[in-house]
């Protein structure tokens, strides 16, 4: 351990005849100085005062290779330490813009339809969503869970004041999304027509729907340029920045879209290409503040570069995380299919109460994207009573917000199907599949927090089987074995069924994991 000490050098200026004046202490602040420093200068009658400080601060700046940052405004931190203070509030005030931010997101994506239903006609919105919905879906879904990876990574470094390796950690994982926006694209140029054929699209609708694919392919390297940036942001606590980006960027896709679409007539083409502007413009402002607005990182594009062993640890999180994320999707699609037999009110009924459905996953990725970064900070920190604390904390919250929104979607989701249809049919099915998964959102909130600390904690290959098998295998087990064919209520009933498997399996996981990691956590603290 480093001791208090004074250290006295003495600035020799050029000497002249003039008596000396009296001794002048100017105090020196560096970065981080291991001791207190004391610098003694003589004046001179002939000295200038301001002479003497150029001459001073250049001489000291360059013996310690120290950058003087003199009469340079202070600034309001952008970064949070989550490894101290009131943890509700921290968690609390970190949620609140990437909840807004999800909610954005959503109407992101609702403008594009209904600017496209509205002035192309049916068919330009069927090729918006239908088939190359669910492709661009899967790509957007796997990266930005794979992001999750650089989140925590960079979460753990950073709480744990290792500069180095975050500054590592930044320029491999946004080297990584270039390269693998840029591969990907390209690929997905020559694979979309297999795509949208494997998927069975309408031959009426193959020509428009790969136009779109296509157009959102060159843009993909904006997409997960900005998805990786905003996760490394995340990271380091800053969640409003993100959310400034992603309204800016939506305002900015409304507009085009109207131009492109409603002006211009350019149809699915000119949604795509407002897509893409967007999130160009989403990419250029997250790079422009990773290089010159955030302290503490400072990015730089000639000192990109992949490390093969943080790129293997940022992959180790990312991939499983990324692959559950998309397996979801694919059960969707596989939970679809089955519905499509039921006819076109059966799909109207899931179409609307989707919507409503929605709030509920914003809530809980929100949350999710929470407690791992602050969990990711503390357990690069070594503080694992905050870790317990938290944990405990934000499942209860999460708890409170799946119960009132149960209880306010069993209430008033006849009344809210109104906006969407006056089918009474429509309506009573829509009910029904309210009354199948609503009252369940809570047993899932156990699965999403437990399973969102374990990944901050680098335990992901087990949370990432639990989840492919008891989401993905038991749906379609249950959907194409036990009730092939059944009722609207039946095929919906795969949902809480499988989140009960799941939560209870992590559940176990956690219960068995937890003490031995705070244990391990406790031990480095001293």
């Amino acid at each position: 351990m480093l001791t208090s000490c004074s250290l006295t050098p003495i600035i020799q200026l050029p000497t002249c005849s003039s008596p000396a004046l009296p001794i002048i202490q100017l105090p020196v602040r560096l970065r981080n100085p291991p001791v207190p420093i004391t610098i003694k200068i003589t004046l001179h009658r002939k000295t200038s005062v301001r002479g003497l400080a150029l001459y001073s601060r250049r001489r000291f700046d360059r013996r310690n290779k120290v950058k003087t940052m003199t009469h340079q405004k202070p600034t309001k931190s952008i970064q949070k330490n989550l490894t101290q203070g009131p943890i509700n509030r921290q968690i609390l005030t970190f949620f609140l813009p990437l909840v807004i931010g999800a909610f954005f997101q959503q109407l992101y994506n609702t403008v594009d339809a209904s600017v496209v239903g509205q002035f192309a006609g049916t068919e330009a919105l069927a090729a918006v969503g239908g088939s190359s919905g669910m492709i661009t879906l899967f790509l957007f879904t796997f990266f930005i869970n794979l992001a999750t990876g650089a989140t925590v990574v960079i979460s753990q470094h950073f709480g744990a004041a290792e500069t180095d390796k975050v500054d590592d950690a930044l320029h491999t994982a946004y080297a990584f999304s270039i390269l693998a926006g840029l591969f990907l694209g390209i690929i997905m140029l020559f694979l979309t027509d297999p795509f949208l054929r494997l998927l069975q699209t309408p031959e009426n609708l193959m020509e428009a729907s790969a136009l779109y694919v296509r157009t959102l392919m060159v843009g993909l390297i904006f997409t997960l340029t900005y998805n990786m940036g905003a996760g490394i942001l995340r990271a380091i606590g800053d969640s409003r920045r993100p959310l400034y980006i992603l309204i800016a960027a939506t305002a900015i896709n409304i507009i085009l879209d109207l131009f492109f679409v409603a002006f211009l007539h350019m149809g699915v083409f000119g949604v795509g290409i407002a897509t893409d502007i967007s999130q160009g413009i989403s990419a250029l402002l997250v790079s422009w503040l990773l290089i010159r607005k955030t302290p503490g990182l400072r990015l730089s594009l000639r000192r990109l570069h992949l490390n093969p062993q943080t790129l293997a640890r940022i992959l180790r999180i990312g991939l499983p995380t990324a692959i559950a994320g998309s397996m979801f999707t694919i059960s969707n699609m596989i939970l679809q299919a089955s519905l499509n037999q039921k006819g076109v009110n059966a799909m109207a009924a899931w179409t609307a109460y989707a919507r409503l459905d929605a709030i509920w996953w914003m809530i809980d990725a929100s949350f999710s994207a929470s407690i791992t970064t602050f969990i990711g900070q503390n357990f690069g920190a070594a503080k694992p009573d905050r870790i317990k604390k938290a944990s405990r904390n934000v499942l209860l919250i999460e708890l409170a917000f799946a119960l009132v929104l149960t209880g306010l979607l069993l209430i008033f989701t006849p009344s809210l199907m109104l906006l969407f249809t006056r089918d009474a049919e429509v309506i009573h099915l829509a009910e029904d599949i309210c009354r199948c998964i609503a009252p369940f959102y809570a047993i899932y909130a156990f699965s999403e927090v437990l399973g969102s600390i374990l990944r901050a904690e680098n335990k992901v290959l087990i949370t990432t089987l639990i989840n492919l098998l008891g989401i993905c295998g038991f749906r379609a087990i249950w959907l194409l074995v036990i009730v092939p064919g059944g009722s609207v209520r039946q095929l919906f009933s795969c949902m809480p069924i499988s989140w009960a498997i799941i939560s209870a399996s992590i559940t176990i996981y956690y219960l068995l994991q937890q003490p031995g990691i705070l244990h391990r956590l406790e031990g480095r603290a001293k």
